[in-house]
């Protein structure tokens, strides 16, 4: 008889076991997990869980990304989206050459945020002539908007233009208010883009 109840009892554990681990059985889960790998299809690899789809609304995934994932009872993995701290990181933004940052201002940067949307901010500056159209930053995939944004800057003393963010991620001056001097300093005002849309 015990031998019996040993059977059984090591039987119910076995079932236990197989029952924690498998979706199918214990219904849907979810948990925090940090991005390891972005794949071109849609797809991110976290904690060793290969090939988690992303939904829509989680843009521009990146290795090291805290996110919620879920899986469903079938065993399919899904990426919500990432966990967004409390305050973004600026992430310096790479200068054209001829244009370095003023140190009197923030060094020009872009930040991320969870709602869709990004910032700039800082101010650059090149010496000589500026030329309506010359790019003075081009912005990372994970930053660059879906379609073109347009906000109004000052591009030298007295002087104001257009700055547009293509969805090419190049950042140009351009439609300026008169000719401008080919002495002195022109000026990339990053600030005028504090908040601009990516999808």
């Amino acid at each position: 008889m015990s031998v019996h109840r040993d059977l059984a009892w090591a039987l119910k554990e076995q079932a236990q076991r197989a029952g924690e681990q498998a979706p199918s059985v214990r219904g849907a889960d979810w948990r925090q997990a940090v991005v390891t790998a972005v794949g071109t299809d849609g797809t991110v690899t976290a904690d060793e869980i290969p090939a988690i789809r992303c939904l829509q609304s989680y843009l521009a995934p990146t290795v090291g990304d805290v996110i919620v994932i879920s899986q469903s009872s079938m065993g399919n993995w899904v990426a919500h989206g990432r966990l967004t701290p409390s305050t973004p990181a600026w992430i310096t933004l790479p200068l054209a050459s001829g244009w370095t940052a003023n140190a009197s201002y923030y060094t020009p940067a872009y930040r991320l945020w969870g709602d869709g949307t990004a910032s700039l901010c800082g101010l650059a500056q090149k010496s000589g002539t500026l030329t309506s159209g010359d790019t003075v930053a081009t912005l990372p995939a994970e930053a660059r908007p879906a379609a073109g944004v347009r906000v109004a800057v000052q591009v030298a003393i007295g002087y104001f233009g257009a700055m547009t963010i293509s969805a090419s991620g190049a950042i140009q001056l351009g439609d300026f208010s008169g000719t401008l001097p080919t002495t002195g300093n022109k000026y990339a005002e990053f600030d005028a883009a504090n908040r601009y849309r990516l999808k």
